[in-house]
């Protein structure tokens, strides 16, 4: 019994030190980041808000069960880390005061006994359900297909190992101690149970010796785990819980985080280039959020399988771009920690990492490639998907303001929209007075605001650039204004006093020209007293929502298909003429996964008769991007298969006669793809891609099958 002390004590004493060192390093670490006050407080003053999250995303594991199989089985795992706690708190027990030892009060309970053994039985399974998910979707056989393409599998499968000899261990240790009468559970133990049943025939004496080489090698394998994780990325088994206590509210999406610089907001007219911190320029301009979303990282390629980009042949992997970060971090961390005088004695690699730029081309040794940085789309997927609440979106904007404001380096055609943008209020630089076009086609008046809203107009029209200025978003605008007219609700609009909501200028990184554009809208809105705003653009949604917020813009703002299917719903727009068509439905990204808005368009299609809908086989919270957010409407799509051609590729396999929507950006970029595929004979010429509210507008005002389509079938 005292050679079984002395071993396991100095083992154990050995194994912390390795990992109190890590441990303290990976603390120095996060703790370097920027600090983040505002992320810091909501903490503290929403510790029930904390808990919940704790309770839903950590110990109920919800976006992993998103993935039915492999989120059962990681449920299962996770559970065991828990659960077995108490194991391990019985072979410490029984190495300092025998192998008799157990638990006081519940030591002997059955149920206990049955937990243990049945979540370790679980986890044995689930060992074999991650091998065959892995072997299935080797990168080596799928090569980019697979989300584990760029992972780095040989840590996976060393974990699954040591799992597996914790739970063999296990076995030994307490099955060895039921043939010897040590186990304290009777049959509700069963598979140790049955182990001992096994190991019974060897006698008493040798099962006591198999009984202490069990705990010693049960104690020795956790020791040995224990190193293994602190130095992987299986840190998340203690970080992802901390991550999930600081990610944004509510899901890191909606509103893009307003510019920091060393824990303040940035005030443009007094900022220093040389002193403030403008976006990512370094990886020590990182907030703690940052390196925390580095260390959790568990490589486990649901973001990068849920990647528009991706997907298309792009150089951008969410999962990728947060694992060279943490590199990166890691290599370059013993510099930025030091000293002045430490950084003279430093190895020559630490101090090549140090040297090397965070946004670079391939001459530039850059960490993150330029086409990586501009192939993003802000569609939010991988922050979504991702089960540890890593914030990729908030980090490829960071380090694009850096790029933008203090590099001036970005896609040429992306100059033209931000000069557009600074000199006519719009992207494509049409003249203000055009703003109002749209209302000479409608044969009712609409009330347009040059001062004060009325007192008995309820909603403000947000109509946007695009659907005041681009001739297919147009139709939609008139499809509103028409139905909100028949329903009696009253409703004003800006026209030229409206400017861009500065959208397309954050999400490409020049926050400043977003914030010119953002406090000319608020002072307008304020000055007008409008409170309800209603708009048919989901970014324009957005940003009216959730940013204006950051620069005192109060509203209540909702998306045109949350207010038409209200209408509907209290029976002041009637759908009555029927509109046989078979729909697919597509998901603005920044309606549906920014806003969660997914039932009120598919609600309205519902309420219209003869229309038979189906769904892509990416929809909703996994809906596939159109390409057009964050700014790249207004760039150039060079690398790879263009997203729109990838999504009206996946509209065509459900054979629709109408692609529907609920954003311009997502009619252009769609209705192009469209029109390529007529011209290439790839769809039929009568397919159309229309917002949800002309559907509506067709049913009410008894037009059925569209006049083209009528044609069509006709010849």
């Amino acid at each position: 019994m005292v050679l079984r002390l002395i071993i396991g004590l100095a083992g154990t004493a050995i194994a912390l030190a390795f990992v109190g060192r890590r441990v303290s390093f990976l603390y120095r670490l996060i703790r370097s980041g920027q600090p983040d006050p505002a992320r810091v407080a909501y903490v503290k003053e929403n510790i029930g808000d904390d808990v919940k999250g704790q309770l839903v995303e950590v110990f109920g594991q919800r976006k992993l069960l998103k993935w039915t199989g492999p989120g059962l089985a990681h449920l299962f795992v996770m559970w065991a880390f828990f659960i077995l706690a108490t194991v391990y708190l019985e072979a410490y027990g029984a190495l300092i005061f025998g192998l008799d030892f157990h638990i006081p009060l519940v030591g002997k309970w059955d149920a206990l006994g049955f937990a243990q053994d049945f979540i370790a039985v679980a986890a044995l399974l689930s060992l074999i359900a991650f091998a065959a998910i892995r072997i299935k979707n080797s990168p080596k056989k799928l090569d980019r297909k697979s989300r584990f393409k760029g992972s780095h599998l040989g840590g996976a499968w060393l974990i699954l190992f040591m799992i597996f000899n914790v739970i063999w261990t296990m076995f030994l240790f307490r099955g060895s101690g039921a043939a010897t009468g040590n186990l304290p559970y009777g049959d509700g133990a069963f598979a140790s149970q049955a182990v001992g049943a096994l190991l019974d025939g060897l006698g008493h004496d040798t099962n006591e010796i198999l009984e202490s080489v069990g705990l010693l090698l049960h104690i020795g394998v956790m020791l040995v785990f224990l190193i293994i994780v602190v130095h992987s990325k299986h840190l998340h088994i203690f970080l992802a819980p901390l991550n999930v206590m600081f990610k944004r509210r509510p899901d890191g999406l909606g509103a893009a985080q307003p510019m920091m610089s060393k824990g303040k907001l940035l005030d443009f007219e007094e900022a220093d280039p040389d002193e403030d911190t403008f976006g990512r320029g370094k990886i020590e301009d990182f907030t703690f959020k940052g390196f925390l979303d580095f260390a959790t990282c568990t490589e486990c390629g649901r973001c990068q399988s849920q990647c528009p980009a991706w997907n298309t042949g792009k150089p951008l992997s969410p999962k990728m771009l947060i694992t060279d970060l943490r590199d990166h971090a890691f290599a370059k961390a013993p510099f930025f920690l030091a000293t002045d005088a430490e950084r003279e004695n430093l190895p020559e690699d630490v101090l090549a990492e140090a040297g090397r730029p965070l946004v670079g081309d391939e001459e530039a040794n850059g960490v993150i490639h330029p086409d990586v940085l501009w192939s993003c789309t802000n569609c939010g997927a991988c922050v979504e998907q991702c089960p540890v609440d890593i914030e990729h979106v908030d980090h490829i904007l960071d380090m694009r303001r850096y790029q933008v404001m203090i590099e001036s380096s970005f896609p040429s055609e992306a100059g033209v929209m931000l000069k557009n943008l600074e000199n006519k209020g719009n992207p494509w630089g049409m003249s203000e007075t055009k703003r109002l076009d749209w209302i000479e086609d409608l044969d009712f008046e609409v009330e347009v605001i040059d001062d004060k809203i009325s007192e008995d107009t309820e909603w403000l029209f947000w109509v946007g650039c695009a659907g005041a200025l681009e001739d297919r978003a147009k139709k939609t605008t008139k499809a509103v204004a028409e139905l909100l007219h028949i329903a009696g609700v009253k409703f004003g609009v800006l026209g030229p006093m409206e400017a861009c909501t500065g959208d397309p200028a954050r999400r490409l990184g020049m926050e400043f020209v977003f914030q010119m554009l953002a406090q000319q809208n608020v002072e307008t809105l304020n000055e007008a007293g409008v409170k309800k705003i209603v708009a048919t653009c989901p970014h324009c949604f957005n940003t009216l929502a959730n940013e204006y917020p950051q620069l005192g813009g109060q509203y209540e703002v909702v998306h045109h298909t949350q207010l038409l299917a209200k209408l509907v719903e209290e029976g002041r727009l009637t759908p009555v003429t029927p509109i046989e068509e078979n729909i697919t439905y597509h998901d603005p990204c920044f309606l549906g996964r920014h806003n969660k808005v997914y039932a009120q368009p598919r609600d309205i299609m519902a309420k219209v008769p003869g229309v038979q809908t189906k769904e892509m086989h990416r929809c909703k919270d996994r809906g596939f991007c159109c390409g057009a957010g964050g700014a790249r409407m207004w760039m150039e799509e060079r690398i790879g298969k263009r997203i729109n051609t990838e999504r009206v590729d996946e509209a065509l396999e459900t054979d629709p006669d109408t692609v529907s929507t609920a954003c311009p950006f997502c009619l252009v970029m769609l209705g192009d793809a469209i029109n390529e595929k007529k011209n290439a004979g790839a769809a039929k010429e009568s397919l159309e891609v229309v917002d949800v509210s002309q559907l509506l507008i067709r049913s009410i005002k008894g037009e059925g099958t569209a006049p083209e389509k009528e044609s069509v079938a006709a010849e």
